[in-house]
């Protein structure tokens, strides 16, 4: 009798579609099938050109010319106001800003990028903050100069872009990079109060006029946005469907903070400078008020602007 050979059991096929995970799993850290978008990185390169721009329309109105330079010498002379109260209150917040402090702040964004492992974001976050403070201090001891047009102490020292402000900004900026999307917007939000904090306290402090905290957080916003440009596979979130309240929030949120201190600070310097309304204070304490309102604007709409970016970037 001759025995029969009975065929192998058909194995089951994977439905159409379906990806064996055991078998060209994607690696860890990226969106597999996607690649960054064209559009939203030439709108991050537009951001980041428009932050140095920004830049050097401060230098130029508030530094090279002898209205500016006044009304940027009245806010500092109007810092003397109130400040043995305010100076406690400020002095504690400029304390915590140091070399050990960039290194850890630098470090928590960075091993959030790699414990998502994403080697390229966390690569973004050291780019982010090494550019900015380097570009600070390029900017204010080599490229930029201060004239002399005020017969003022130590008139010609040029202390544009303020180096306290940067690090504060860049390290808030690189841990919005850092986090997953779901916690950016919060991050957005406590960043900019912490930089903005930051910033006035080097005017309580008489350590910085309105000008040169602008100018850093512009810088911020420039390599916040640039580092963007860059993004690749690793930079991306998981796809998701879906509106994003939160996001839309915060940066309505930080807009309209922006828009509302920008108004009153613009009001305050034209009054200073002899056009529009005037504050029912002298004129020193009326550039005080509006120079830190002018960094209160500022900062708001910067970390606006570097929430909307990295969101655009990062969507698959």
């Amino acid at each position: 009798m001759t025995e029969r050979t009975l065929p192998p059991p058909e194995l089951p096929q994977p439905a159409e579609g379906h990806v064996d995970a055991s078998v060209g799993s994607p690696m860890p850290g990226r969106t597999p099938g996607h690649r960054p978008r064209v559009g939203p990185r030439v709108v991050a390169a537009a951001v980041a050109a428009l932050g140095m721009w920004g830049v050097w329309a401060t230098w130029d109105t508030f530094v090279d010319s002898g209205r500016g330079q006044r009304a940027d010498q009245l806010a500092l002379e109007g810092a003397a106001t109130g400040q043995g109260v305010l100076w406690d209150l400020a002095e504690p917040v400029l304390g915590v800003v140091s070399n050990s402090f960039i290194g850890l702040g630098l470090a928590v964004a960075v091993v959030l990028a790699l414990a998502r492992g994403r080697w390229w974001l966390a690569a973004q976050v050291v780019i982010l903050v090494a550019g900015a403070n380097l570009t600070t201090q390029v900017l204010k001891h080599v490229v930029l100069d201060r004239p002399a047009l005020l017969d003022t102490a130590r008139a010609d020292i040029n202390t544009l872009p303020s180096g306290h402000t940067t690090v504060a900004a860049s390290i808030a900026a690189g841990l919005l990079i850092a986090v997953p999307r779901r916690w950016r917007p919060l991050v957005a939000l406590a960043g900019a109060g912490y930089t903005a904090a930051t910033g006035v306290s080097t005017l309580i402090g008489q350590w910085h006029r309105p000008s040169d905290v602008v100018a850093a957080i512009l810088v911020v916003l420039a390599w916040g946005a640039g580092v963007c440009v860059l993004s690749s596979s690793s930079s991306l979130d998981q796809p998701r469907n879906g509106a994003e309240p939160g996001t839309s929030s915060a940066a309505g949120l930080l807009l309209l903070g922006a828009a509302g201190s920008g108004v009153l600070g613009v009001g305050a310097l034209g009054a200073v400078r002899g056009y529009g309304w005037a504050l029912p204070v002298g004129g020193d304490l009326t550039a005080y008020m509006g120079g830190a309102l002018g960094v209160v604007a500022v900062t708001l709409a910067t970390f606006a602007l570097i929430l909307l970016v990295r969101q655009s970037t990062a969507r698959p």
